[in-house]
């Protein structure tokens, strides 16, 4: 049976860096906090447990992390004392001797086969680090390695120029053998000039003990941390590029990938087209064969196979839309279900209401759904025909086959097959027009002499 493994996840840093009134961890990239896609990458690398560490008062640190992960265990650092203080705030989680992996809540693009890989690591070491080749090693701890053995994790500072040439540095992740992490962690001491305890010094005390302690690489793009809103910007683009090809190498046809915007959770059927300037937010789920044309926004909606979507259409949360629907340019729908075959193919609000199958939606219809204390619901039935420009006043029910007039204000339940006008009737009085120009002309020729030229006023 393999070694059971427990992922910590240091996630009590403020961030004063990004100059936010929001914790650092729950910046969002893909529309996922930074926390959830470390919790993510966890679960999918097979962790048993999950702890998460956080500072004094952050419940929507631990929340989020709860939310990501099925329901992570929160362990709270008290004082800000270093790496493997933190740590050691969550080792309940760890005391019965499962292997221990230990990441950072701010780097969000670890791959899950990079943490497979420290926890088979585990099988020949005690301790395995998580390192990458910099181009621009200056600032990082450097890895010293030493036939084939990491030996120490030196700091810039601290480093001599040899040791400061080693373009392998440390990424800060760090996996632990169950049966020495503890021992491990709790010897480490504060003895340095901020007086922390450095989860980079279990190296060295590994070391001393005989114990081996080994490097696993990963590239500089997968290791980054996020420390201000220029590398949240750099960490989203990296994870948008990731996210276009695996929707491409999946059969997706995205026609312009650079400008569609994918959400961590976006899923996608097959024979699907994308057009440019499409953004996904969270919690959208597309079938077979549909295509989303340009300037589209969609979030938490589902979209049916066959469905046409856009241009220039916004599905909102709650959207769903069957097989063969059709929502055209500048269309809304939210709160609402569109059955195979509806269509919307322009200037429309659905909102909280459910359209039958085959029905047609006119230009301009709108479902008037709230009346400033609550949202309220229309029902419009199979077969349906919505003149353009009609206003639907929830609540209220369209039957089946049902006619409604263009410019119509409908307040009322109308039956299956019926005909419902709600309109002024129209009134044509001849000659009307004719009359009221010649009454606007009439006071300026007045104001003109024989000649044509405006009369000069009179002095006072």
């Amino acid at each position: 049976m393999a070694q059971r493994t427990t992922l910590v996840v240091l996630a009590a840093g403020e961030g004063t860096r990004m100059k936010s009134a929001l914790p650092k961890v729950l910046h969002r990239i893909a529309e996922r906090p930074m926390i959830g896609h470390a919790v993510a990458a966890a679960r999918m690398a097979g962790a048993d447990r999950i702890a998460v560490v956080v500072g004094p008062g952050r419940d929507d640190v631990a929340a989020a992390a709860r939310k990501a992960s099925g329901g992570a265990e929160i362990f709270m650092q008290k004082e800000r004392l270093g790496t493997a203080h933190a740590v050691l705030a969550a080792k309940d989680a760890f005391a019965k001797g499962e292997n221990l992996l230990v990441v950072f809540g701010d780097t969000p693009l670890l791959r899950p086969e990079t943490l497979r890989a420290m926890r088979e690591e585990l099988n020949r070491a005690a301790v395995v680090v998580l390192g990458f080749r910099a181009a621009q090693p200056r600032g990082y701890g450097r890895l010293i390695v030493q036939d084939g053995k990491l030996t120490a994790i030196r700091e810039e500072k601290d480093a001599t120029e040899t040791e400061r040439a080693v373009s392998l540095c440390n990424a800060g992740a760090m996996a632990i053998k169950g049966k020495h992490a503890l021992s491990l962690l709790s010897a480490i001491g504060n003895r340095n000039s901020k007086q922390e305890f450095y989860l980079t010094d279990a190296v060295e005390l590994a070391n001393a003990r005989g114990l081996i302690a080994s490097v696993i690489e990963a590239s500089e793009e997968e290791v980054m941390g996020v420390n201000d809103r220029k590398q949240l910007s750099e960490a989203e683009a990296v994870l948008q590029k990731r996210l276009r090809e695996a929707a491409m190498e999946a059969g997706v046809t995205l026609v312009a990938p650079e400008t569609v915007f994918l959400s961590s959770d976006t899923k996608f059927g097959r024979d699907v087209t994308v057009e440019p300037n499409v953004v996904f937010g969270p919690g959208v789920t597309i079938g077979d064969n549909v295509t989303i044309r340009a300037f589209s926004h969609l979030e938490g909606a589902a979209v049916g196979n066959g469905a046409r979507v856009g241009p220039f259409a916004r599905l909102r949360p709650g959207a769903k839309l069957s097989a063969e629907v059709h929502i055209g340019n500048f269309v809304e729908v939210k709160e609402a279900t569109l059955a195979k075959g509806a269509k919307a193919n322009h200037l429309a609000y659905i909102g909280d209401a459910s359209v039958g199958e085959g029905a047609n939606i006119g230009a301009g219809t709108i479902t008037c759904n709230y009346d400033g204390f609550e949202k309220h619901r229309t029902e419009i039935g199979k077969g349906a025909f919505i003149g353009t420009n009609s206003s639907l006043v929830a609540p209220v029910k369209i039957g089946a086959g049902a006619y409604i007039g263009s410019g119509s204000v409908i307040v009322s339940d109308v039956p299956d097959d019926a005909l419902a006008l709600g309109r002024g009737r129209q009134v044509v009085k001849k000659g009307w027009a004719k009359k009221l120009r010649a009454k606007r002309a009439a006071p300026k020729a007045a104001g003109k002499d024989k000649s044509g030229k405006r009369k000069a006023a009179k002095r006072r």
